[in-house]
């Protein structure tokens, strides 16, 4: 049986009646895998099999939410939240795939691999976070009727200006990168003297896509005249979901700032959003993040102002330019061992950017999100194992190209030959010396660069 959610001590968050549902929300999890790789079972007995994880998940956010309320835990309203935007979106998603597809192998893995890697998550972090043994990092999100409200704003806002249709795939964006994006940032103050940030985050080609083709510019690159543009549509844009900002009261802009990812990212890190929303927009990303109320330090950038704007703005644009021609080849490490993703980090930081990843469902975010120039990809991991990843990442025509390396301790004729259909770039083992390893992936940039 190849998928297995396996229980680890570490999961437990030490109330045996939350710990007791999680275990046997796994083993559900866990029939409904095996259940999924018999190619003989019905459709019908699938859909029940789901309906009842379904339904037994809501029983148990249900009394989980009891739980809280007996202990007044002061995240309650954001930990419900979490739970309504899971039963309200993901799955209700993950159904209307399982449905269009008639419960393929391929949708049901999906859901099953979805859910598990949710589940996982949340228990790790908001669950263990009802102990005090952690801090929920969404403690501060505004209630969901009024997220609903601005993401709805959003999304019409988006058609009116831009004729495109777009949809909330996150109500927690974390400050992930995307593509290559352009970070601008907006203060407004308010009547009681304090302050809002509110950075608006889009991705390269989207602005070119809509900001460029309304000035008519027919150009693959940014220039001074489409970041004034943009600048001038994200305030009005902003203008115009002001009044969806409840008890805001926010009066006129007091600064802005075009940021690197890197400012973006400390901001991000120090301050926790009070919305904090991503889009997928067809033609890119965008972001909306809002932060309030809080005393601004000095340091995030140089405002923009009308004496120096031209050079503020042409500085951006040739450190943005700057930023790509230096940008070292990217590579996605996919291992759920802390301490392999660690040691290739360190072994290859000095010559590439690396990200990482612990999961499938993980690595297929981010390469979504920042397509990586390499994967290095384990083949045997919980959930998801290495086939079942590249099967996803072949699955988007998009990525049949993506250069994949396994990095793994099976290179036994058998699991070759399971993935050969998938064209792998090869195999590496984790048992070569780490300067082997390195050198094989020099020398893959060397021919590909060659």
């Amino acid at each position: 049986m190849e998928n297995q959610l396996v229980w680890k001590d570490e999961y437990s968050i030490g109330v045996d009646t939350i710990d007791k549902e999680h275990k046997r929300l796994f083993k559900i999890i866990n029939k409904l895998f095996a259940f999924s790789e018999e190619e003989k079972k019905s459709q019908w007995a699938c859909q029940e099999g789901i309906k009842f994880f379904k339904d037994h998940a809501m029983k148990h956010f249900a009394e989980e939410e009891k739980y809280m309320a007996s202990i007044d835990y002061k995240d309650i309203q954001t930990h419900k939240h979490i739970h309504a935007a899971f039963r309200q979106k993901t799955l209700p998603a993950l159904e209307e795939e399982l449905e269009q597809s008639d419960f393929s192998p391929e949708a049901v893995d999906h859901f099953l691999g979805v859910c598990a890697g949710w589940l996982i998550g949340h228990t790790q972090t908001e669950d263990r976070a009802i102990t005090g043994e952690s801090s929920s990092k969404w403690g501060d999100l505004l209630p969901s009727d009024q997220v609903n409200a601005l993401e709805k704003t959003i999304v019409q806002l988006i058609y009116d200006m831009f004729q495109l249709e777009s949809r909330a795939i996150s109500e927690v964006y974390g400050g992930e990168k995307f593509g290559r994006g352009i970070y601008y940032r907006l203060v407004y103050g308010t009547r009681q003297d304090e302050k809002w940030e509110i950075v608006l985050v889009f991705e390269e080609k989207l602005l070119i896509n809509t900001v460029g083709k309304v000035l008519g510019l027919h150009t693959n690159k940014l220039d001074s005249m489409l970041i004034n543009a943009t600048r001038y549509t994200a305030q009005q844009f902003v203008g115009r979901i002001r009044e969806h900002l409840p008890d805001a009261d926010l009066e006129e802009m007091q600064e802005e700032n075009l940021l690197t990812y890197e400012q973006f990212q400390k901001l991000f890190e120090k301050e926790q959003p009070q919305v904090s929303l991503l889009f997928d927009t067809g033609t890119g990303y965008f972001a909306f993040c809002a932060i309030a109320p809080h005393l601004l330090e000095n340091g995030v950038g140089n405002a923009i102002n009308s004496d120096n704007a031209i050079a503020e703005i042409e500085e951006y644009l040739t450190q943005h330019e700057a930023s790509k021609a230096a940008q070292k080849p990217k590579i996605l490490v996919i291992d759920d061992s802390l301490t392999i993703r660690q040691g290739m980090k360190q072994l290859l930081e000095e010559n590439y950017e690396i990200s990482m990843a612990s999961s499938g469902l993980a690595a297929i975010r981010s390469i979504t999100l920042d397509r990586p120039d390499l994967v290095l990809l384990d083949y045997e991991m919980p959930v998801c194992d290495g086939r079942q990843v590249l099967e996803m990442i072949r699955s988007d025509e998009t990525l049949t190209d993506l250069p994949v390396f396994f990095l793994t301790g099976r290179v036994d004729p058998e699991s070759v030959k399971k993935v050969i259909p998938l064209k792998p770039e090869g195999y590496l083992s984790k048992y070569l010396k780490p300067e082997e390893i390195k050198s094989n992936i020099d020398k893959f940039f060397e021919r590909k660069n060659g």
